[in-house]
């Protein structure tokens, strides 16, 4: 599997192990988990907001959605989903649809769910369909050190 260069340069950078977990391609994070047989409350996906020119990276679990105007309260700014063109242009390398939860290898601020901050064990969308990088809790947790954590998530 070859990560996208930002995200294979981060984790080298980091001495973060690549422990990662091959699935049929699939379409959502959900589907991810099925084909892998991983819990999708465990696999943190990125979705990238936009308020005015600047960008932040909400982390979230993928059995839940994003409440916009929570997460836009919790950061005092008026937030809206980015356009998927922006999103290929700011995660150069990745497919779309694939946005890795890794906020500082794009340069990017981030919101992170609590729901994903106790976890013994996290997956991450790794920028492709196909693949998922599995990372302890805490590993995770070293990888979100400044995010800004918080609960704007609901059950999808």
């Amino acid at each position: 599997m070859t990560l996208p260069t930002r995200l294979q340069a981060f984790f080298d950078e980091h001495a973060l192990p690549l422990r990662t977990v091959a699935h049929p391609r699939t379409y959502t994070s959900r589907e991810s988990a099925s084909t892998a047989q991983v819990r999708a409350d465990h696999i943190a996906k990125g979705v990238l907001l936009k308020d005015g020119a600047d960008y932040l990276l909400a982390v979230i679990p993928a059995d839940r959605w994003l409440r916009l105007g929570a997460l836009g309260e919790l950061m005092g700014r008026s937030l809206s989903l980015a356009p998927e063109l922006e999103m290929l242009g700011v995660f150069e390398g990745c497919d779309a649809g694939a946005v890795p939860p890794v906020a500082a290898a794009f340069g990017l601020g981030s919101a992170v769910d609590e729901a994903l901050t106790s976890l013994a064990d996290v997956y991450l969308e790794s920028g492709d369909h196909r693949h998922l990088i599995h990372l302890s809790g805490e590993q995770f947790r070293g990888l979100i050190r400044g995010a800004r954590i918080g609960h704007f998530t609901h059950p999808g």
